[in-house]
This record gives structure tokens, sequence and C-alpha cells, in this order.
């Protein structure tokens, strides 16, 4: 990946799941109440095929639908901060509700993007759900009371990467059971210290807060992270309410519920349904009378909710009762944990109308694209495909493929490239793969041959994921160019930076060894691979239904 490899079985094809066992849904039949997990910490195996392509040992689930409401709460209640200015009065109360921890527990020497020519960075926001069961109400809504005292798990983790320009977002959502090296971290609170292990991506919450989880997102990805948000189980349910329901769509009748006790019990008829509540938790678990009964159809099904609570939100049309606006930014603030950085409702306001000026139609929802490993044991990051993802976010590239082509001119160097000063620095000192020590003498000695007779060499270590060529300017930009094609990097690798003042190649994680650039030099803005499964924030449609679930 961006900061550490990607592991796994190369040539094995990703394994589509299975249906479970009866009950699998866990929401509840037509006429009962939900039933409450008994699940703590997941042992292995989790509802991951055998290697027959069967279900193993079956294991008390985690509310699925009580997951996506937790970071469908995160969404909406930055979304609705940013739409309060008319309760700022209120803002001191509600500053006193917000709880604050560390932003990373890590060492990452990952630093902020250089800002475009107009000065502007993107902003990337790790939203966390966490299953903390630390109050009675905590219990109540998640079950499992035997894991009270358990340290909380972090079992919805999405990344919001919001383009330098403000025109496009893409939201990157990753599976709690995705095996990663979470880093060395150190809690803040006790000062334990928590060593560099291989795990769930879900247990870096245990390793000292949501800074921990932080820190592996910024090894997984290589991008820096400006801000988190967490969320538990208390307000998620009223949250989602507050706005009065969402529209959703299915082609056909559906009853999720069959004679083997299959389903979450939602019952609809063809067309639009406005959900809410129980109704609104069944959808988001369905998965038995979606398409082909597998987890790819209700991801779907998901996917579609959240962006129609999004346009929703963003059109005003839930949220114009100053008084329920106000239950919900109580409820919000509550419940919420952030950052420092964030540590105020003003800094959330203002990062709600960050959010509100990107227009609907380039907001896109994906999954990093994965596989199984372990023989089903646990998923990992799918090997290219990923990395294209966390690539095109780190080059700040809308995930939707629409962004604007940049001018194909090449301005020439202002000078003979003998009389051109660069500066090498060594980016490899990546806290996963550890520093390759060496790395700016090595590429500084390769452009003296190439002709670059004043190269020399920074001794300062920091980390970035791709090689970059900087100029101080875009009157520089000629210089830079030639850099990189020297040095057979694509054109994309040259950047304009402000904190420059000659020309700077950063010698990053993909480059750790030798001296010809092991990526082809080729430019390809692209988008989001298929295996991303992108949904765009303006499309409407219906959920198939599996004929299996008709009536």
């Amino acid at each position: 990946m961006g900061q550490s490899s990607v592991r796994g079985e190369r040539g094995r094809r990703a394994a589509v799941p299975e249906p479970r066992e009866p009950g699998e849904d866990g929401g509840p039949q037509e006429g009962k109440r939900p039933a409450s997990s008994d699940a703590g910490r997941r042992s292995s195996g989790e509802g991951r095929p055998s290697g027959n392509g069967r279900r193993g040992k079956e294991r008390p689930q985690r509310s699925r639908g009580v997951r996506i409401l937790r970071w469908t709460a995160l969404t909406l209640a930055v979304l609705v901060l940013g739409a309060a200015g008319a309760g700022y009065f209120y803002y001191e109360h509600l500053n006193g509700n917000l709880k604050k921890e560390a932003l990373d527990l890590g060492d990452s020497k990952i630093g902020k993007p250089e800002p475009n020519a107009a000065g502007q960075t993107p902003l990337n926001i790790l939203l966390i759900g966490s299953d903390s069961r630390n109050t009675a109400e905590n219990v109540k809504l998640g079950g499992a009371k035997q894991d009270a005292d358990r340290k909380p798990l972090g079992d919805v983790q999405m990344l919001v990467h919001v383009s330098a320009d403000r025109s496009n977002m893409s939201v990157v959502s990753i599976p709690r059971d995705t095996r990663v090296t979470i880093p060395q971290c150190t809690d803040p609170h006790d000062g334990t210290v928590y060593p560099k292990t291989e795990g769930a991506i879900n247990e870096s919450l245990q390793h000292g807060g949501p800074g921990c989880t932080v820190a592996t997102w910024k090894e997984l990805t290589g991008l820096y992270i400006d801000h988190f948000m967490m969320i538990d189980f208390s307000g998620v349910v009223s949250m989602a309410d507050a706005i009065g329901g969402v529209p959703v769509c299915v082609d056909d009748n559906v009853y999720s519920h069959d004679s083997k006790g299959h389903g979450s019990g939602l019952k609809l008829t063809k067309g639009t349904h406005n959900v809410k509540g129980v109704q609104a938790l069944q959808w988001l678990r369905t998965r038995y009378g979606f398409e082909d009964n597998t987890d790819i159809g209700r991801a779907k099904a998901q996917h579609m909710y959240m962006t129609s609570m999004i346009r929703q939100l963003k059109s005003g049309t839930k949220l114009s009762d100053p008084g329920k606006l106000m239950d919900l930014a109580e409820a919000a603030t509550e419940a919420l944990t952030v950052d420092h950085g964030l540590g105020t409702v003003k800094n959330l306001y203002d990062l709600g109308n960050d959010l509100k000026r990107v227009p609907t139609k380039r907001t896109t929802m994906s999954t990093m694209p994965w596989e199984y490993g372990g023989g089903g044991e646990y998923v990992l990051p799918k090997p290219g495909d990923a990395e294209q993802t966390f690539s095109l976010l780190r080059n700040d590239i809308a995930l939707d493929g629409k962004d604007k082509k940049k001018p194909d001119a090449t301005p020439a160097p202002t000078a003979p490239k003998e009389q051109i000063p660069v500066v090498v620095q060594n980016g490899t000192a990546s806290t996963v793969l550890g520093p390759v020590s060496g790395r700016a003498s090595v590429i500084t000695s390769e452009l003296v041959r190439l002709g670059y007779a004043k190269a020399t060499a920074n001794t300062e270590l920091i980390s970035q994921a791709d090689t970059t060529v900087l100029y101080p300017g875009e009157d520089r930009q000629g210089d830079g160019l030639a850099v990189a094609k020297a040095l057979k990097l694509p054109k994309s690798a040259a950047k304009s930076s402000t904190s420059v003042q000659d020309i700077t190649v950063v010698v990053g994680n993909d480059w750790r060894e030798g001296t010809a650039y092991p990526k082809p030099a080729t430019d390809d803005d692209g988008k989001a691979p298929e295996s991303a499964d992108a949904l765009n924030g303006e499309e409407k449609g219906c959920m198939k239904v599996n004929p299996g679930y008709s009536f």
C-alpha cells in the first residue's frame, strides 16, 4: 500500500460472501422486537467461507445495521452542525458536550500535502464508529452486556477526502476485519506502549484510542489525516430518526423472511418508501431478499440509503425546525469524540460549511477493494486496486473520474540542467516498513550522472508514499518536469510547492531501492477501480429484489 506492503495471495480470486445460517440478518421479524446481540470481540472465522466455499462455525453477530447507523450519524452530525448557524448562541453549551482525544498516537513522519497554486489543501477526516458499551444506554443499544468492561473496537471506519478546491468528496470505507499493520502507539492516558503488530484494523482502537486508528490509516494509505470524529451507540438511533426518514426504493414487493429463519423482517411493497426507526434498521441489515442474498447486495442497499440521506440533508427539507435542529445538535455533540483540532462547535460548524460546498453530484461513496486471506479468516487490501484507490486520494484526484484534465503543455527549463540546483530528500521513514538509509545520496548520485551537477542531498528524514519533484512556483515548472523526466517519473510527480526554494526530489516509499523508478512513467488520472463499488451521490435507483423473497 502507500506506506505498508499489500499482503496476501496475489493470484487468488476474491471470494463472494456466501449466505449465512438462519437469523443472519439479525433484524427483527415482522411483529417482533429486535434481539440483543451477544457478540463481543470476534474470534477468527466469523462468517467467512471455509476452504470448500461453505461457512465455517457460526459466531454471535454484532448488529450490522447499528454499525451502519453509527457512521450515518457521523455524517449527519457534521452536516447538521454546519446547518446550525441560527443556533450559534447555544455553542458554548454544546462545546461542553464534546469529548476530545489526541489526533495521532503513532510516530508517523507523514506531512500535510503541499498547497495547490491557489494555496488550498485537501482535507482528510477519519470517521470511526466505536462499539463501546461503557454506559447502560450503550449496552441497551448494542447488547453483549458481558462486554461492558472490554475496550471498544472500531468496527466502522471510513475516510472522507475533500478535494483542495472543495469541488468533490470521496469516501472510502474499509471492512472491519481487514488485516493490517498497526504501528506502535502510546496511550495518552496511562502511558502504555502498544508495540507494532499485525491485526484486524478494528483492533487499532484498543491500542490507546482513536489516535492509534488514525496512525494505522496514515501508514496504510500514505495520507495525512487532518481530523477524526468518533461516535458510539448512544444517540445514533434518535439522530437517524430526527431527519424524518429516508426514501428508498425496491423494484418488487419484498419480505426478508423465510421458513428457515433467514432475513431481517423488512417488508415493503414495490416502489418508494420513507423508512425510519426499526424499518430503516431492517433495510440496512437486509441481505436475504436483495439481489443474490449476499453482502454484496446488502452493501449496495446501504450505499443507496446513505446517498439518499445526504441528498435530503443538503436540501435542508428535513432540518427547517430550529427546535428539532437544536435537539439534534445536542445529541450529536453528546455522542461525538473528536480530535483537539475539532474540539469546538465553531470548528465543527466551519467543517460543516466546507462539506456543504461539495455538490452532491461530485460525492462518491466507495469501499476499499479487498480480497479474502487466511482461508477466509480475514480480508486484505486487494493488490493493485486498493493502492490505486489510495493513490488517487494522495494525488487529490476524485474517485468519480470527473476532474478536469490538466493542460498538457510542457514548458521549457529555465536553464541548462547542469546549472539547475536540485535537492534530494529521503522520504522512506515509514514507521511500518522502516526507513531505508542512504536513499537521498543514491538518487543524488544518479542525478549527477544524468547531468544535474548541482544536485545535493538533504539529510532530513521524512515519510511520503509517492516520489515527488517539487518546484517553487509556476515559473519553475519546466525545471521540475525536466527532472521528473530524467528520473523516468510520471509527469504527475512534478508539483508546485511554496515550501521549497530549489527543485526538490522527495524519494518516497514507492522507490525504496535502486536507481530505476519501479512504476511505469505514465499519467492516468483514472477513477476508482470497479472493485471499489463506487456510488455517486445523485444516483437514484431501486434495489433489485431476489424473486425468492417477493410476495
